[in-house]
């Protein structure tokens, strides 16, 4: 009996796989590391009809990333003309790498931040924090809306070099995605999703890749633009 259940788990996960694959939707295959939920994110702070949420684009565990100055993905609910922090951290050094003030004009959406204009690289194995903080008031820093996640780099494998070797730009999320590998998947995505911001096709991939790590208001944003 254990045998017959073994082959009929087989088969429905091959089934399951094959409709993913011919809906085009990308699979994000967590890594088996056993690490604590550690992204922090999705409070809100103002009146009823004036809620502002923050999160960044990170999973529930530590995400990986090959680059070593990764780009960073954040989304707020509401346009804001306001003060921003940027802040990333390696619990084995004093000073956080980066501490920096983001005065912002920004639409609701998806927004990102570019490790490589604040020179910053990332060593390969170090688990860093890093945390968008929206300030409410300057003068009641409590009031803060905080948002962070975790992020580590790895170094490629040469199977995965080989694979992303003979990929397009458009194969390279389902690989990274497929290997574990959230940020380089959400970037490389998130990339085509720029240079074609009307193709509802990626918006879709992009928002089923975000739910697929419990961030639900995000990949609802990215559904509202496909209309």
């Amino acid at each position: 009996m254990r045998i017959l259940f073994a082959i009929a788990m087989l088969f429905a996960s091959l089934f399951h796989a094959e409709i993913s694959a011919a809906q085009g939707l990308i699979k994000y295959v967590p890594p088996m590391r056993g690490a604590p939920q550690s992204r922090i994110g999705g409070g809100s702070r103002g009146t009823s009809d004036d809620v502002a949420m923050l999160q960044v684009l990170a999973p529930d565990h530590t995400g990986l990333t090959t680059e070593e100055s990764p780009v960073l993905y954040w989304y707020v609910s509401k346009p804001a003309s306001a003060h921003f922090e940027f802040t990333i951290i390696d619990d084995q050094e004093v000073d956080p790498l980066v501490d920096r003030d983001l005065d912002l004009k920004v639409d609701a959406g998806i927004q990102r931040i570019r490790l490589s204009d604040y020179g910053v690289k990332l060593k390969p194995g170090i688990v860093y924090r890093w945390y968008v903080s929206l300030v409410v008031d300057p003068a009641q820093r409590s009031n803060d809306i905080v948002a962070s996640g975790t992020i580590q780099r790895i170094r490629p494998s040469a199977d995965l070099q080989a694979k992303l070797a003979h990929a397009g730009e458009s194969g390279k999320p389902a690989i990274y995605a497929n290997e574990g590998i959230w940020y380089d998947a959400i970037d490389s995505l998130s990339r085509l999703v720029d240079a074609a911001p009307a193709n509802r096709s990626l918006r879709e991939e992009r928002a089923s890749l975000l739910e697929e790590v419990g961030l639900r208001e995000p990949a609802a944003a990215d559904r509202r633009l496909e209309k």
